[in-house]
């Protein structure tokens, strides 16, 4: 049995973010994460030899943890492309032209892609103790220790952090003993953010409609994007748009390749011909991932929630079991900065 006194459950930026300050002050921890790769909602697609957010790919002017975070790393931030008109398509299909303004106009992006953030984690965190394609499946608390137990085998801590989304704990982990009244309802209560959309991406080698006037911004009333903006790189190619797909989850499951059939056809009709033959294509389905939305992820709020932890969630297991995803951040759940926030609020516990 391995033993730790920090156990983070989840190797996204939270959990990460976490290792990174435990590892600061010299603390025993050990990240375990589901899949063979970190990042959690933070992926990228390499397309045309290029790699594209599929995940987050924003972030604001006046979060402070980002924004010191890049500034450690060296990283190249740029202005998320808003010049040029903004396309409206109404129910009928029709297309109206300069409706309104680039919606992420102000955003920022990073250069290379969100994964460039993970990479840079990774590299500073010792690598043997960071344990990829581990789930948990169970956390057992007795004589003021709890163990974990997963396929391969268990792991005893002092303190445990659950860096997932709480709904994903709540399904997935079994506790013994069980949590106190209120606890799994209140977990189940918190929308995991983003986790019932669907990303679709098409790259090109040009970027046909910056050269016909137009910023890639659109909202769409028909077909399967009901969102579209540039998510091209800094400088150089390929180019690229990316919309969020409005169809059901589990429509877009059951009729993949024609939802991304449908949706290049839908960029055509708004931006030109040329957008008919993109150089590649991907569409990630962030609501069929099991370890990142569950069934009630499939119908999203319809905004921003109130993210926090609840009292329900506090103070568990005598102080040794925390909730530390961004869901739980109390200034900025669910964006990127959240997931810094809920770190610094676990360090300031354990």
């Amino acid at each position: 049995m391995q033993r730790t006194d920090v156990l983070i459950v989840g190797g996204g930026l939270a959990g990460l973010s976490l290792a990174d300050h435990l590892q600061s002050q010299g603390r025993d921890w050990l990240l375990v994460e589901a899949h063979e790769a970190c990042g959690g909602r933070i992926r990228s697609s390499v397309l045309a030899g290029a790699p594209f957010d599929v995940g987050p790919a924003w972030f604001w002017p006046g979060q402070p943890r980002i924004e010191a975070l890049i500034r450690r790393f060296g990283l190249q931030v740029f202005d998320q492309f808003s010049q040029g008109d903004r396309l409206f398509q109404d129910s009928t299909g029709a297309v109206y032209r300069n409706r309104g303004h680039a919606s992420m106009e102000g955003s920022l992006r990073v250069a290379g892609g969100m994964g460039q953030l993970v990479t840079a984690l990774l590299r500073a965190l010792p690598g043997d103790r960071v344990m990829t394609g581990t789930a948990i499946a169970a956390l057992r608390q007795t004589d003021g220790r709890i163990v974990a137990r997963s396929a391969k085998g268990q792991i005893e801590a002092r303190r445990v952090v659950l860096a997932v989304p709480p709904r994903i704990a709540a399904e997935t982990i079994r506790f013994t003993p069980a949590l106190r009244e209120g606890a799994i309802q209140a977990a189940l209560a918190i929308p995991t953010w983003m986790a019932g959309q669907a990303k679709f991406v098409a790259v090109y080698d040009r970027p046909y409609w910056r050269e016909a006037g137009f910023s890639g911004d659109a909202i769409s009333q028909k077909g399967p994007l009901v969102e579209i903006h540039d998510a091209s790189p800094s400088v150089g190619g390929p180019f690229a748009l990316f919309g969020f797909v409005g169809w059901p989850p589990d429509i877009r499951a059951q009729h993949r390749a024609e939802t991304i059939t449908q949706a290049v056809a839908q960029v055509q009709a708004m931006f030109g011909p040329a957008l008919g033959r993109p150089l590649a294509t991907e569409m990630t389905d962030w609501a069929q991932v099991a370890t990142i939305a569950t069934r009630r992820d499939w119908a999203g709020p319809a905004g921003h929630p109130a993210f926090g932890r609840p009292p329900e969630l506090r103070d568990l297991w005598e102080g040794g079991l925390h909730f530390g995803s961004t869901e739980t951040a109390e200034g900025f759940g669910g964006y990127l900065e959240g997931a810094l926030e809920a770190s610094d609020q676990v360090m300031r516990s354990i």
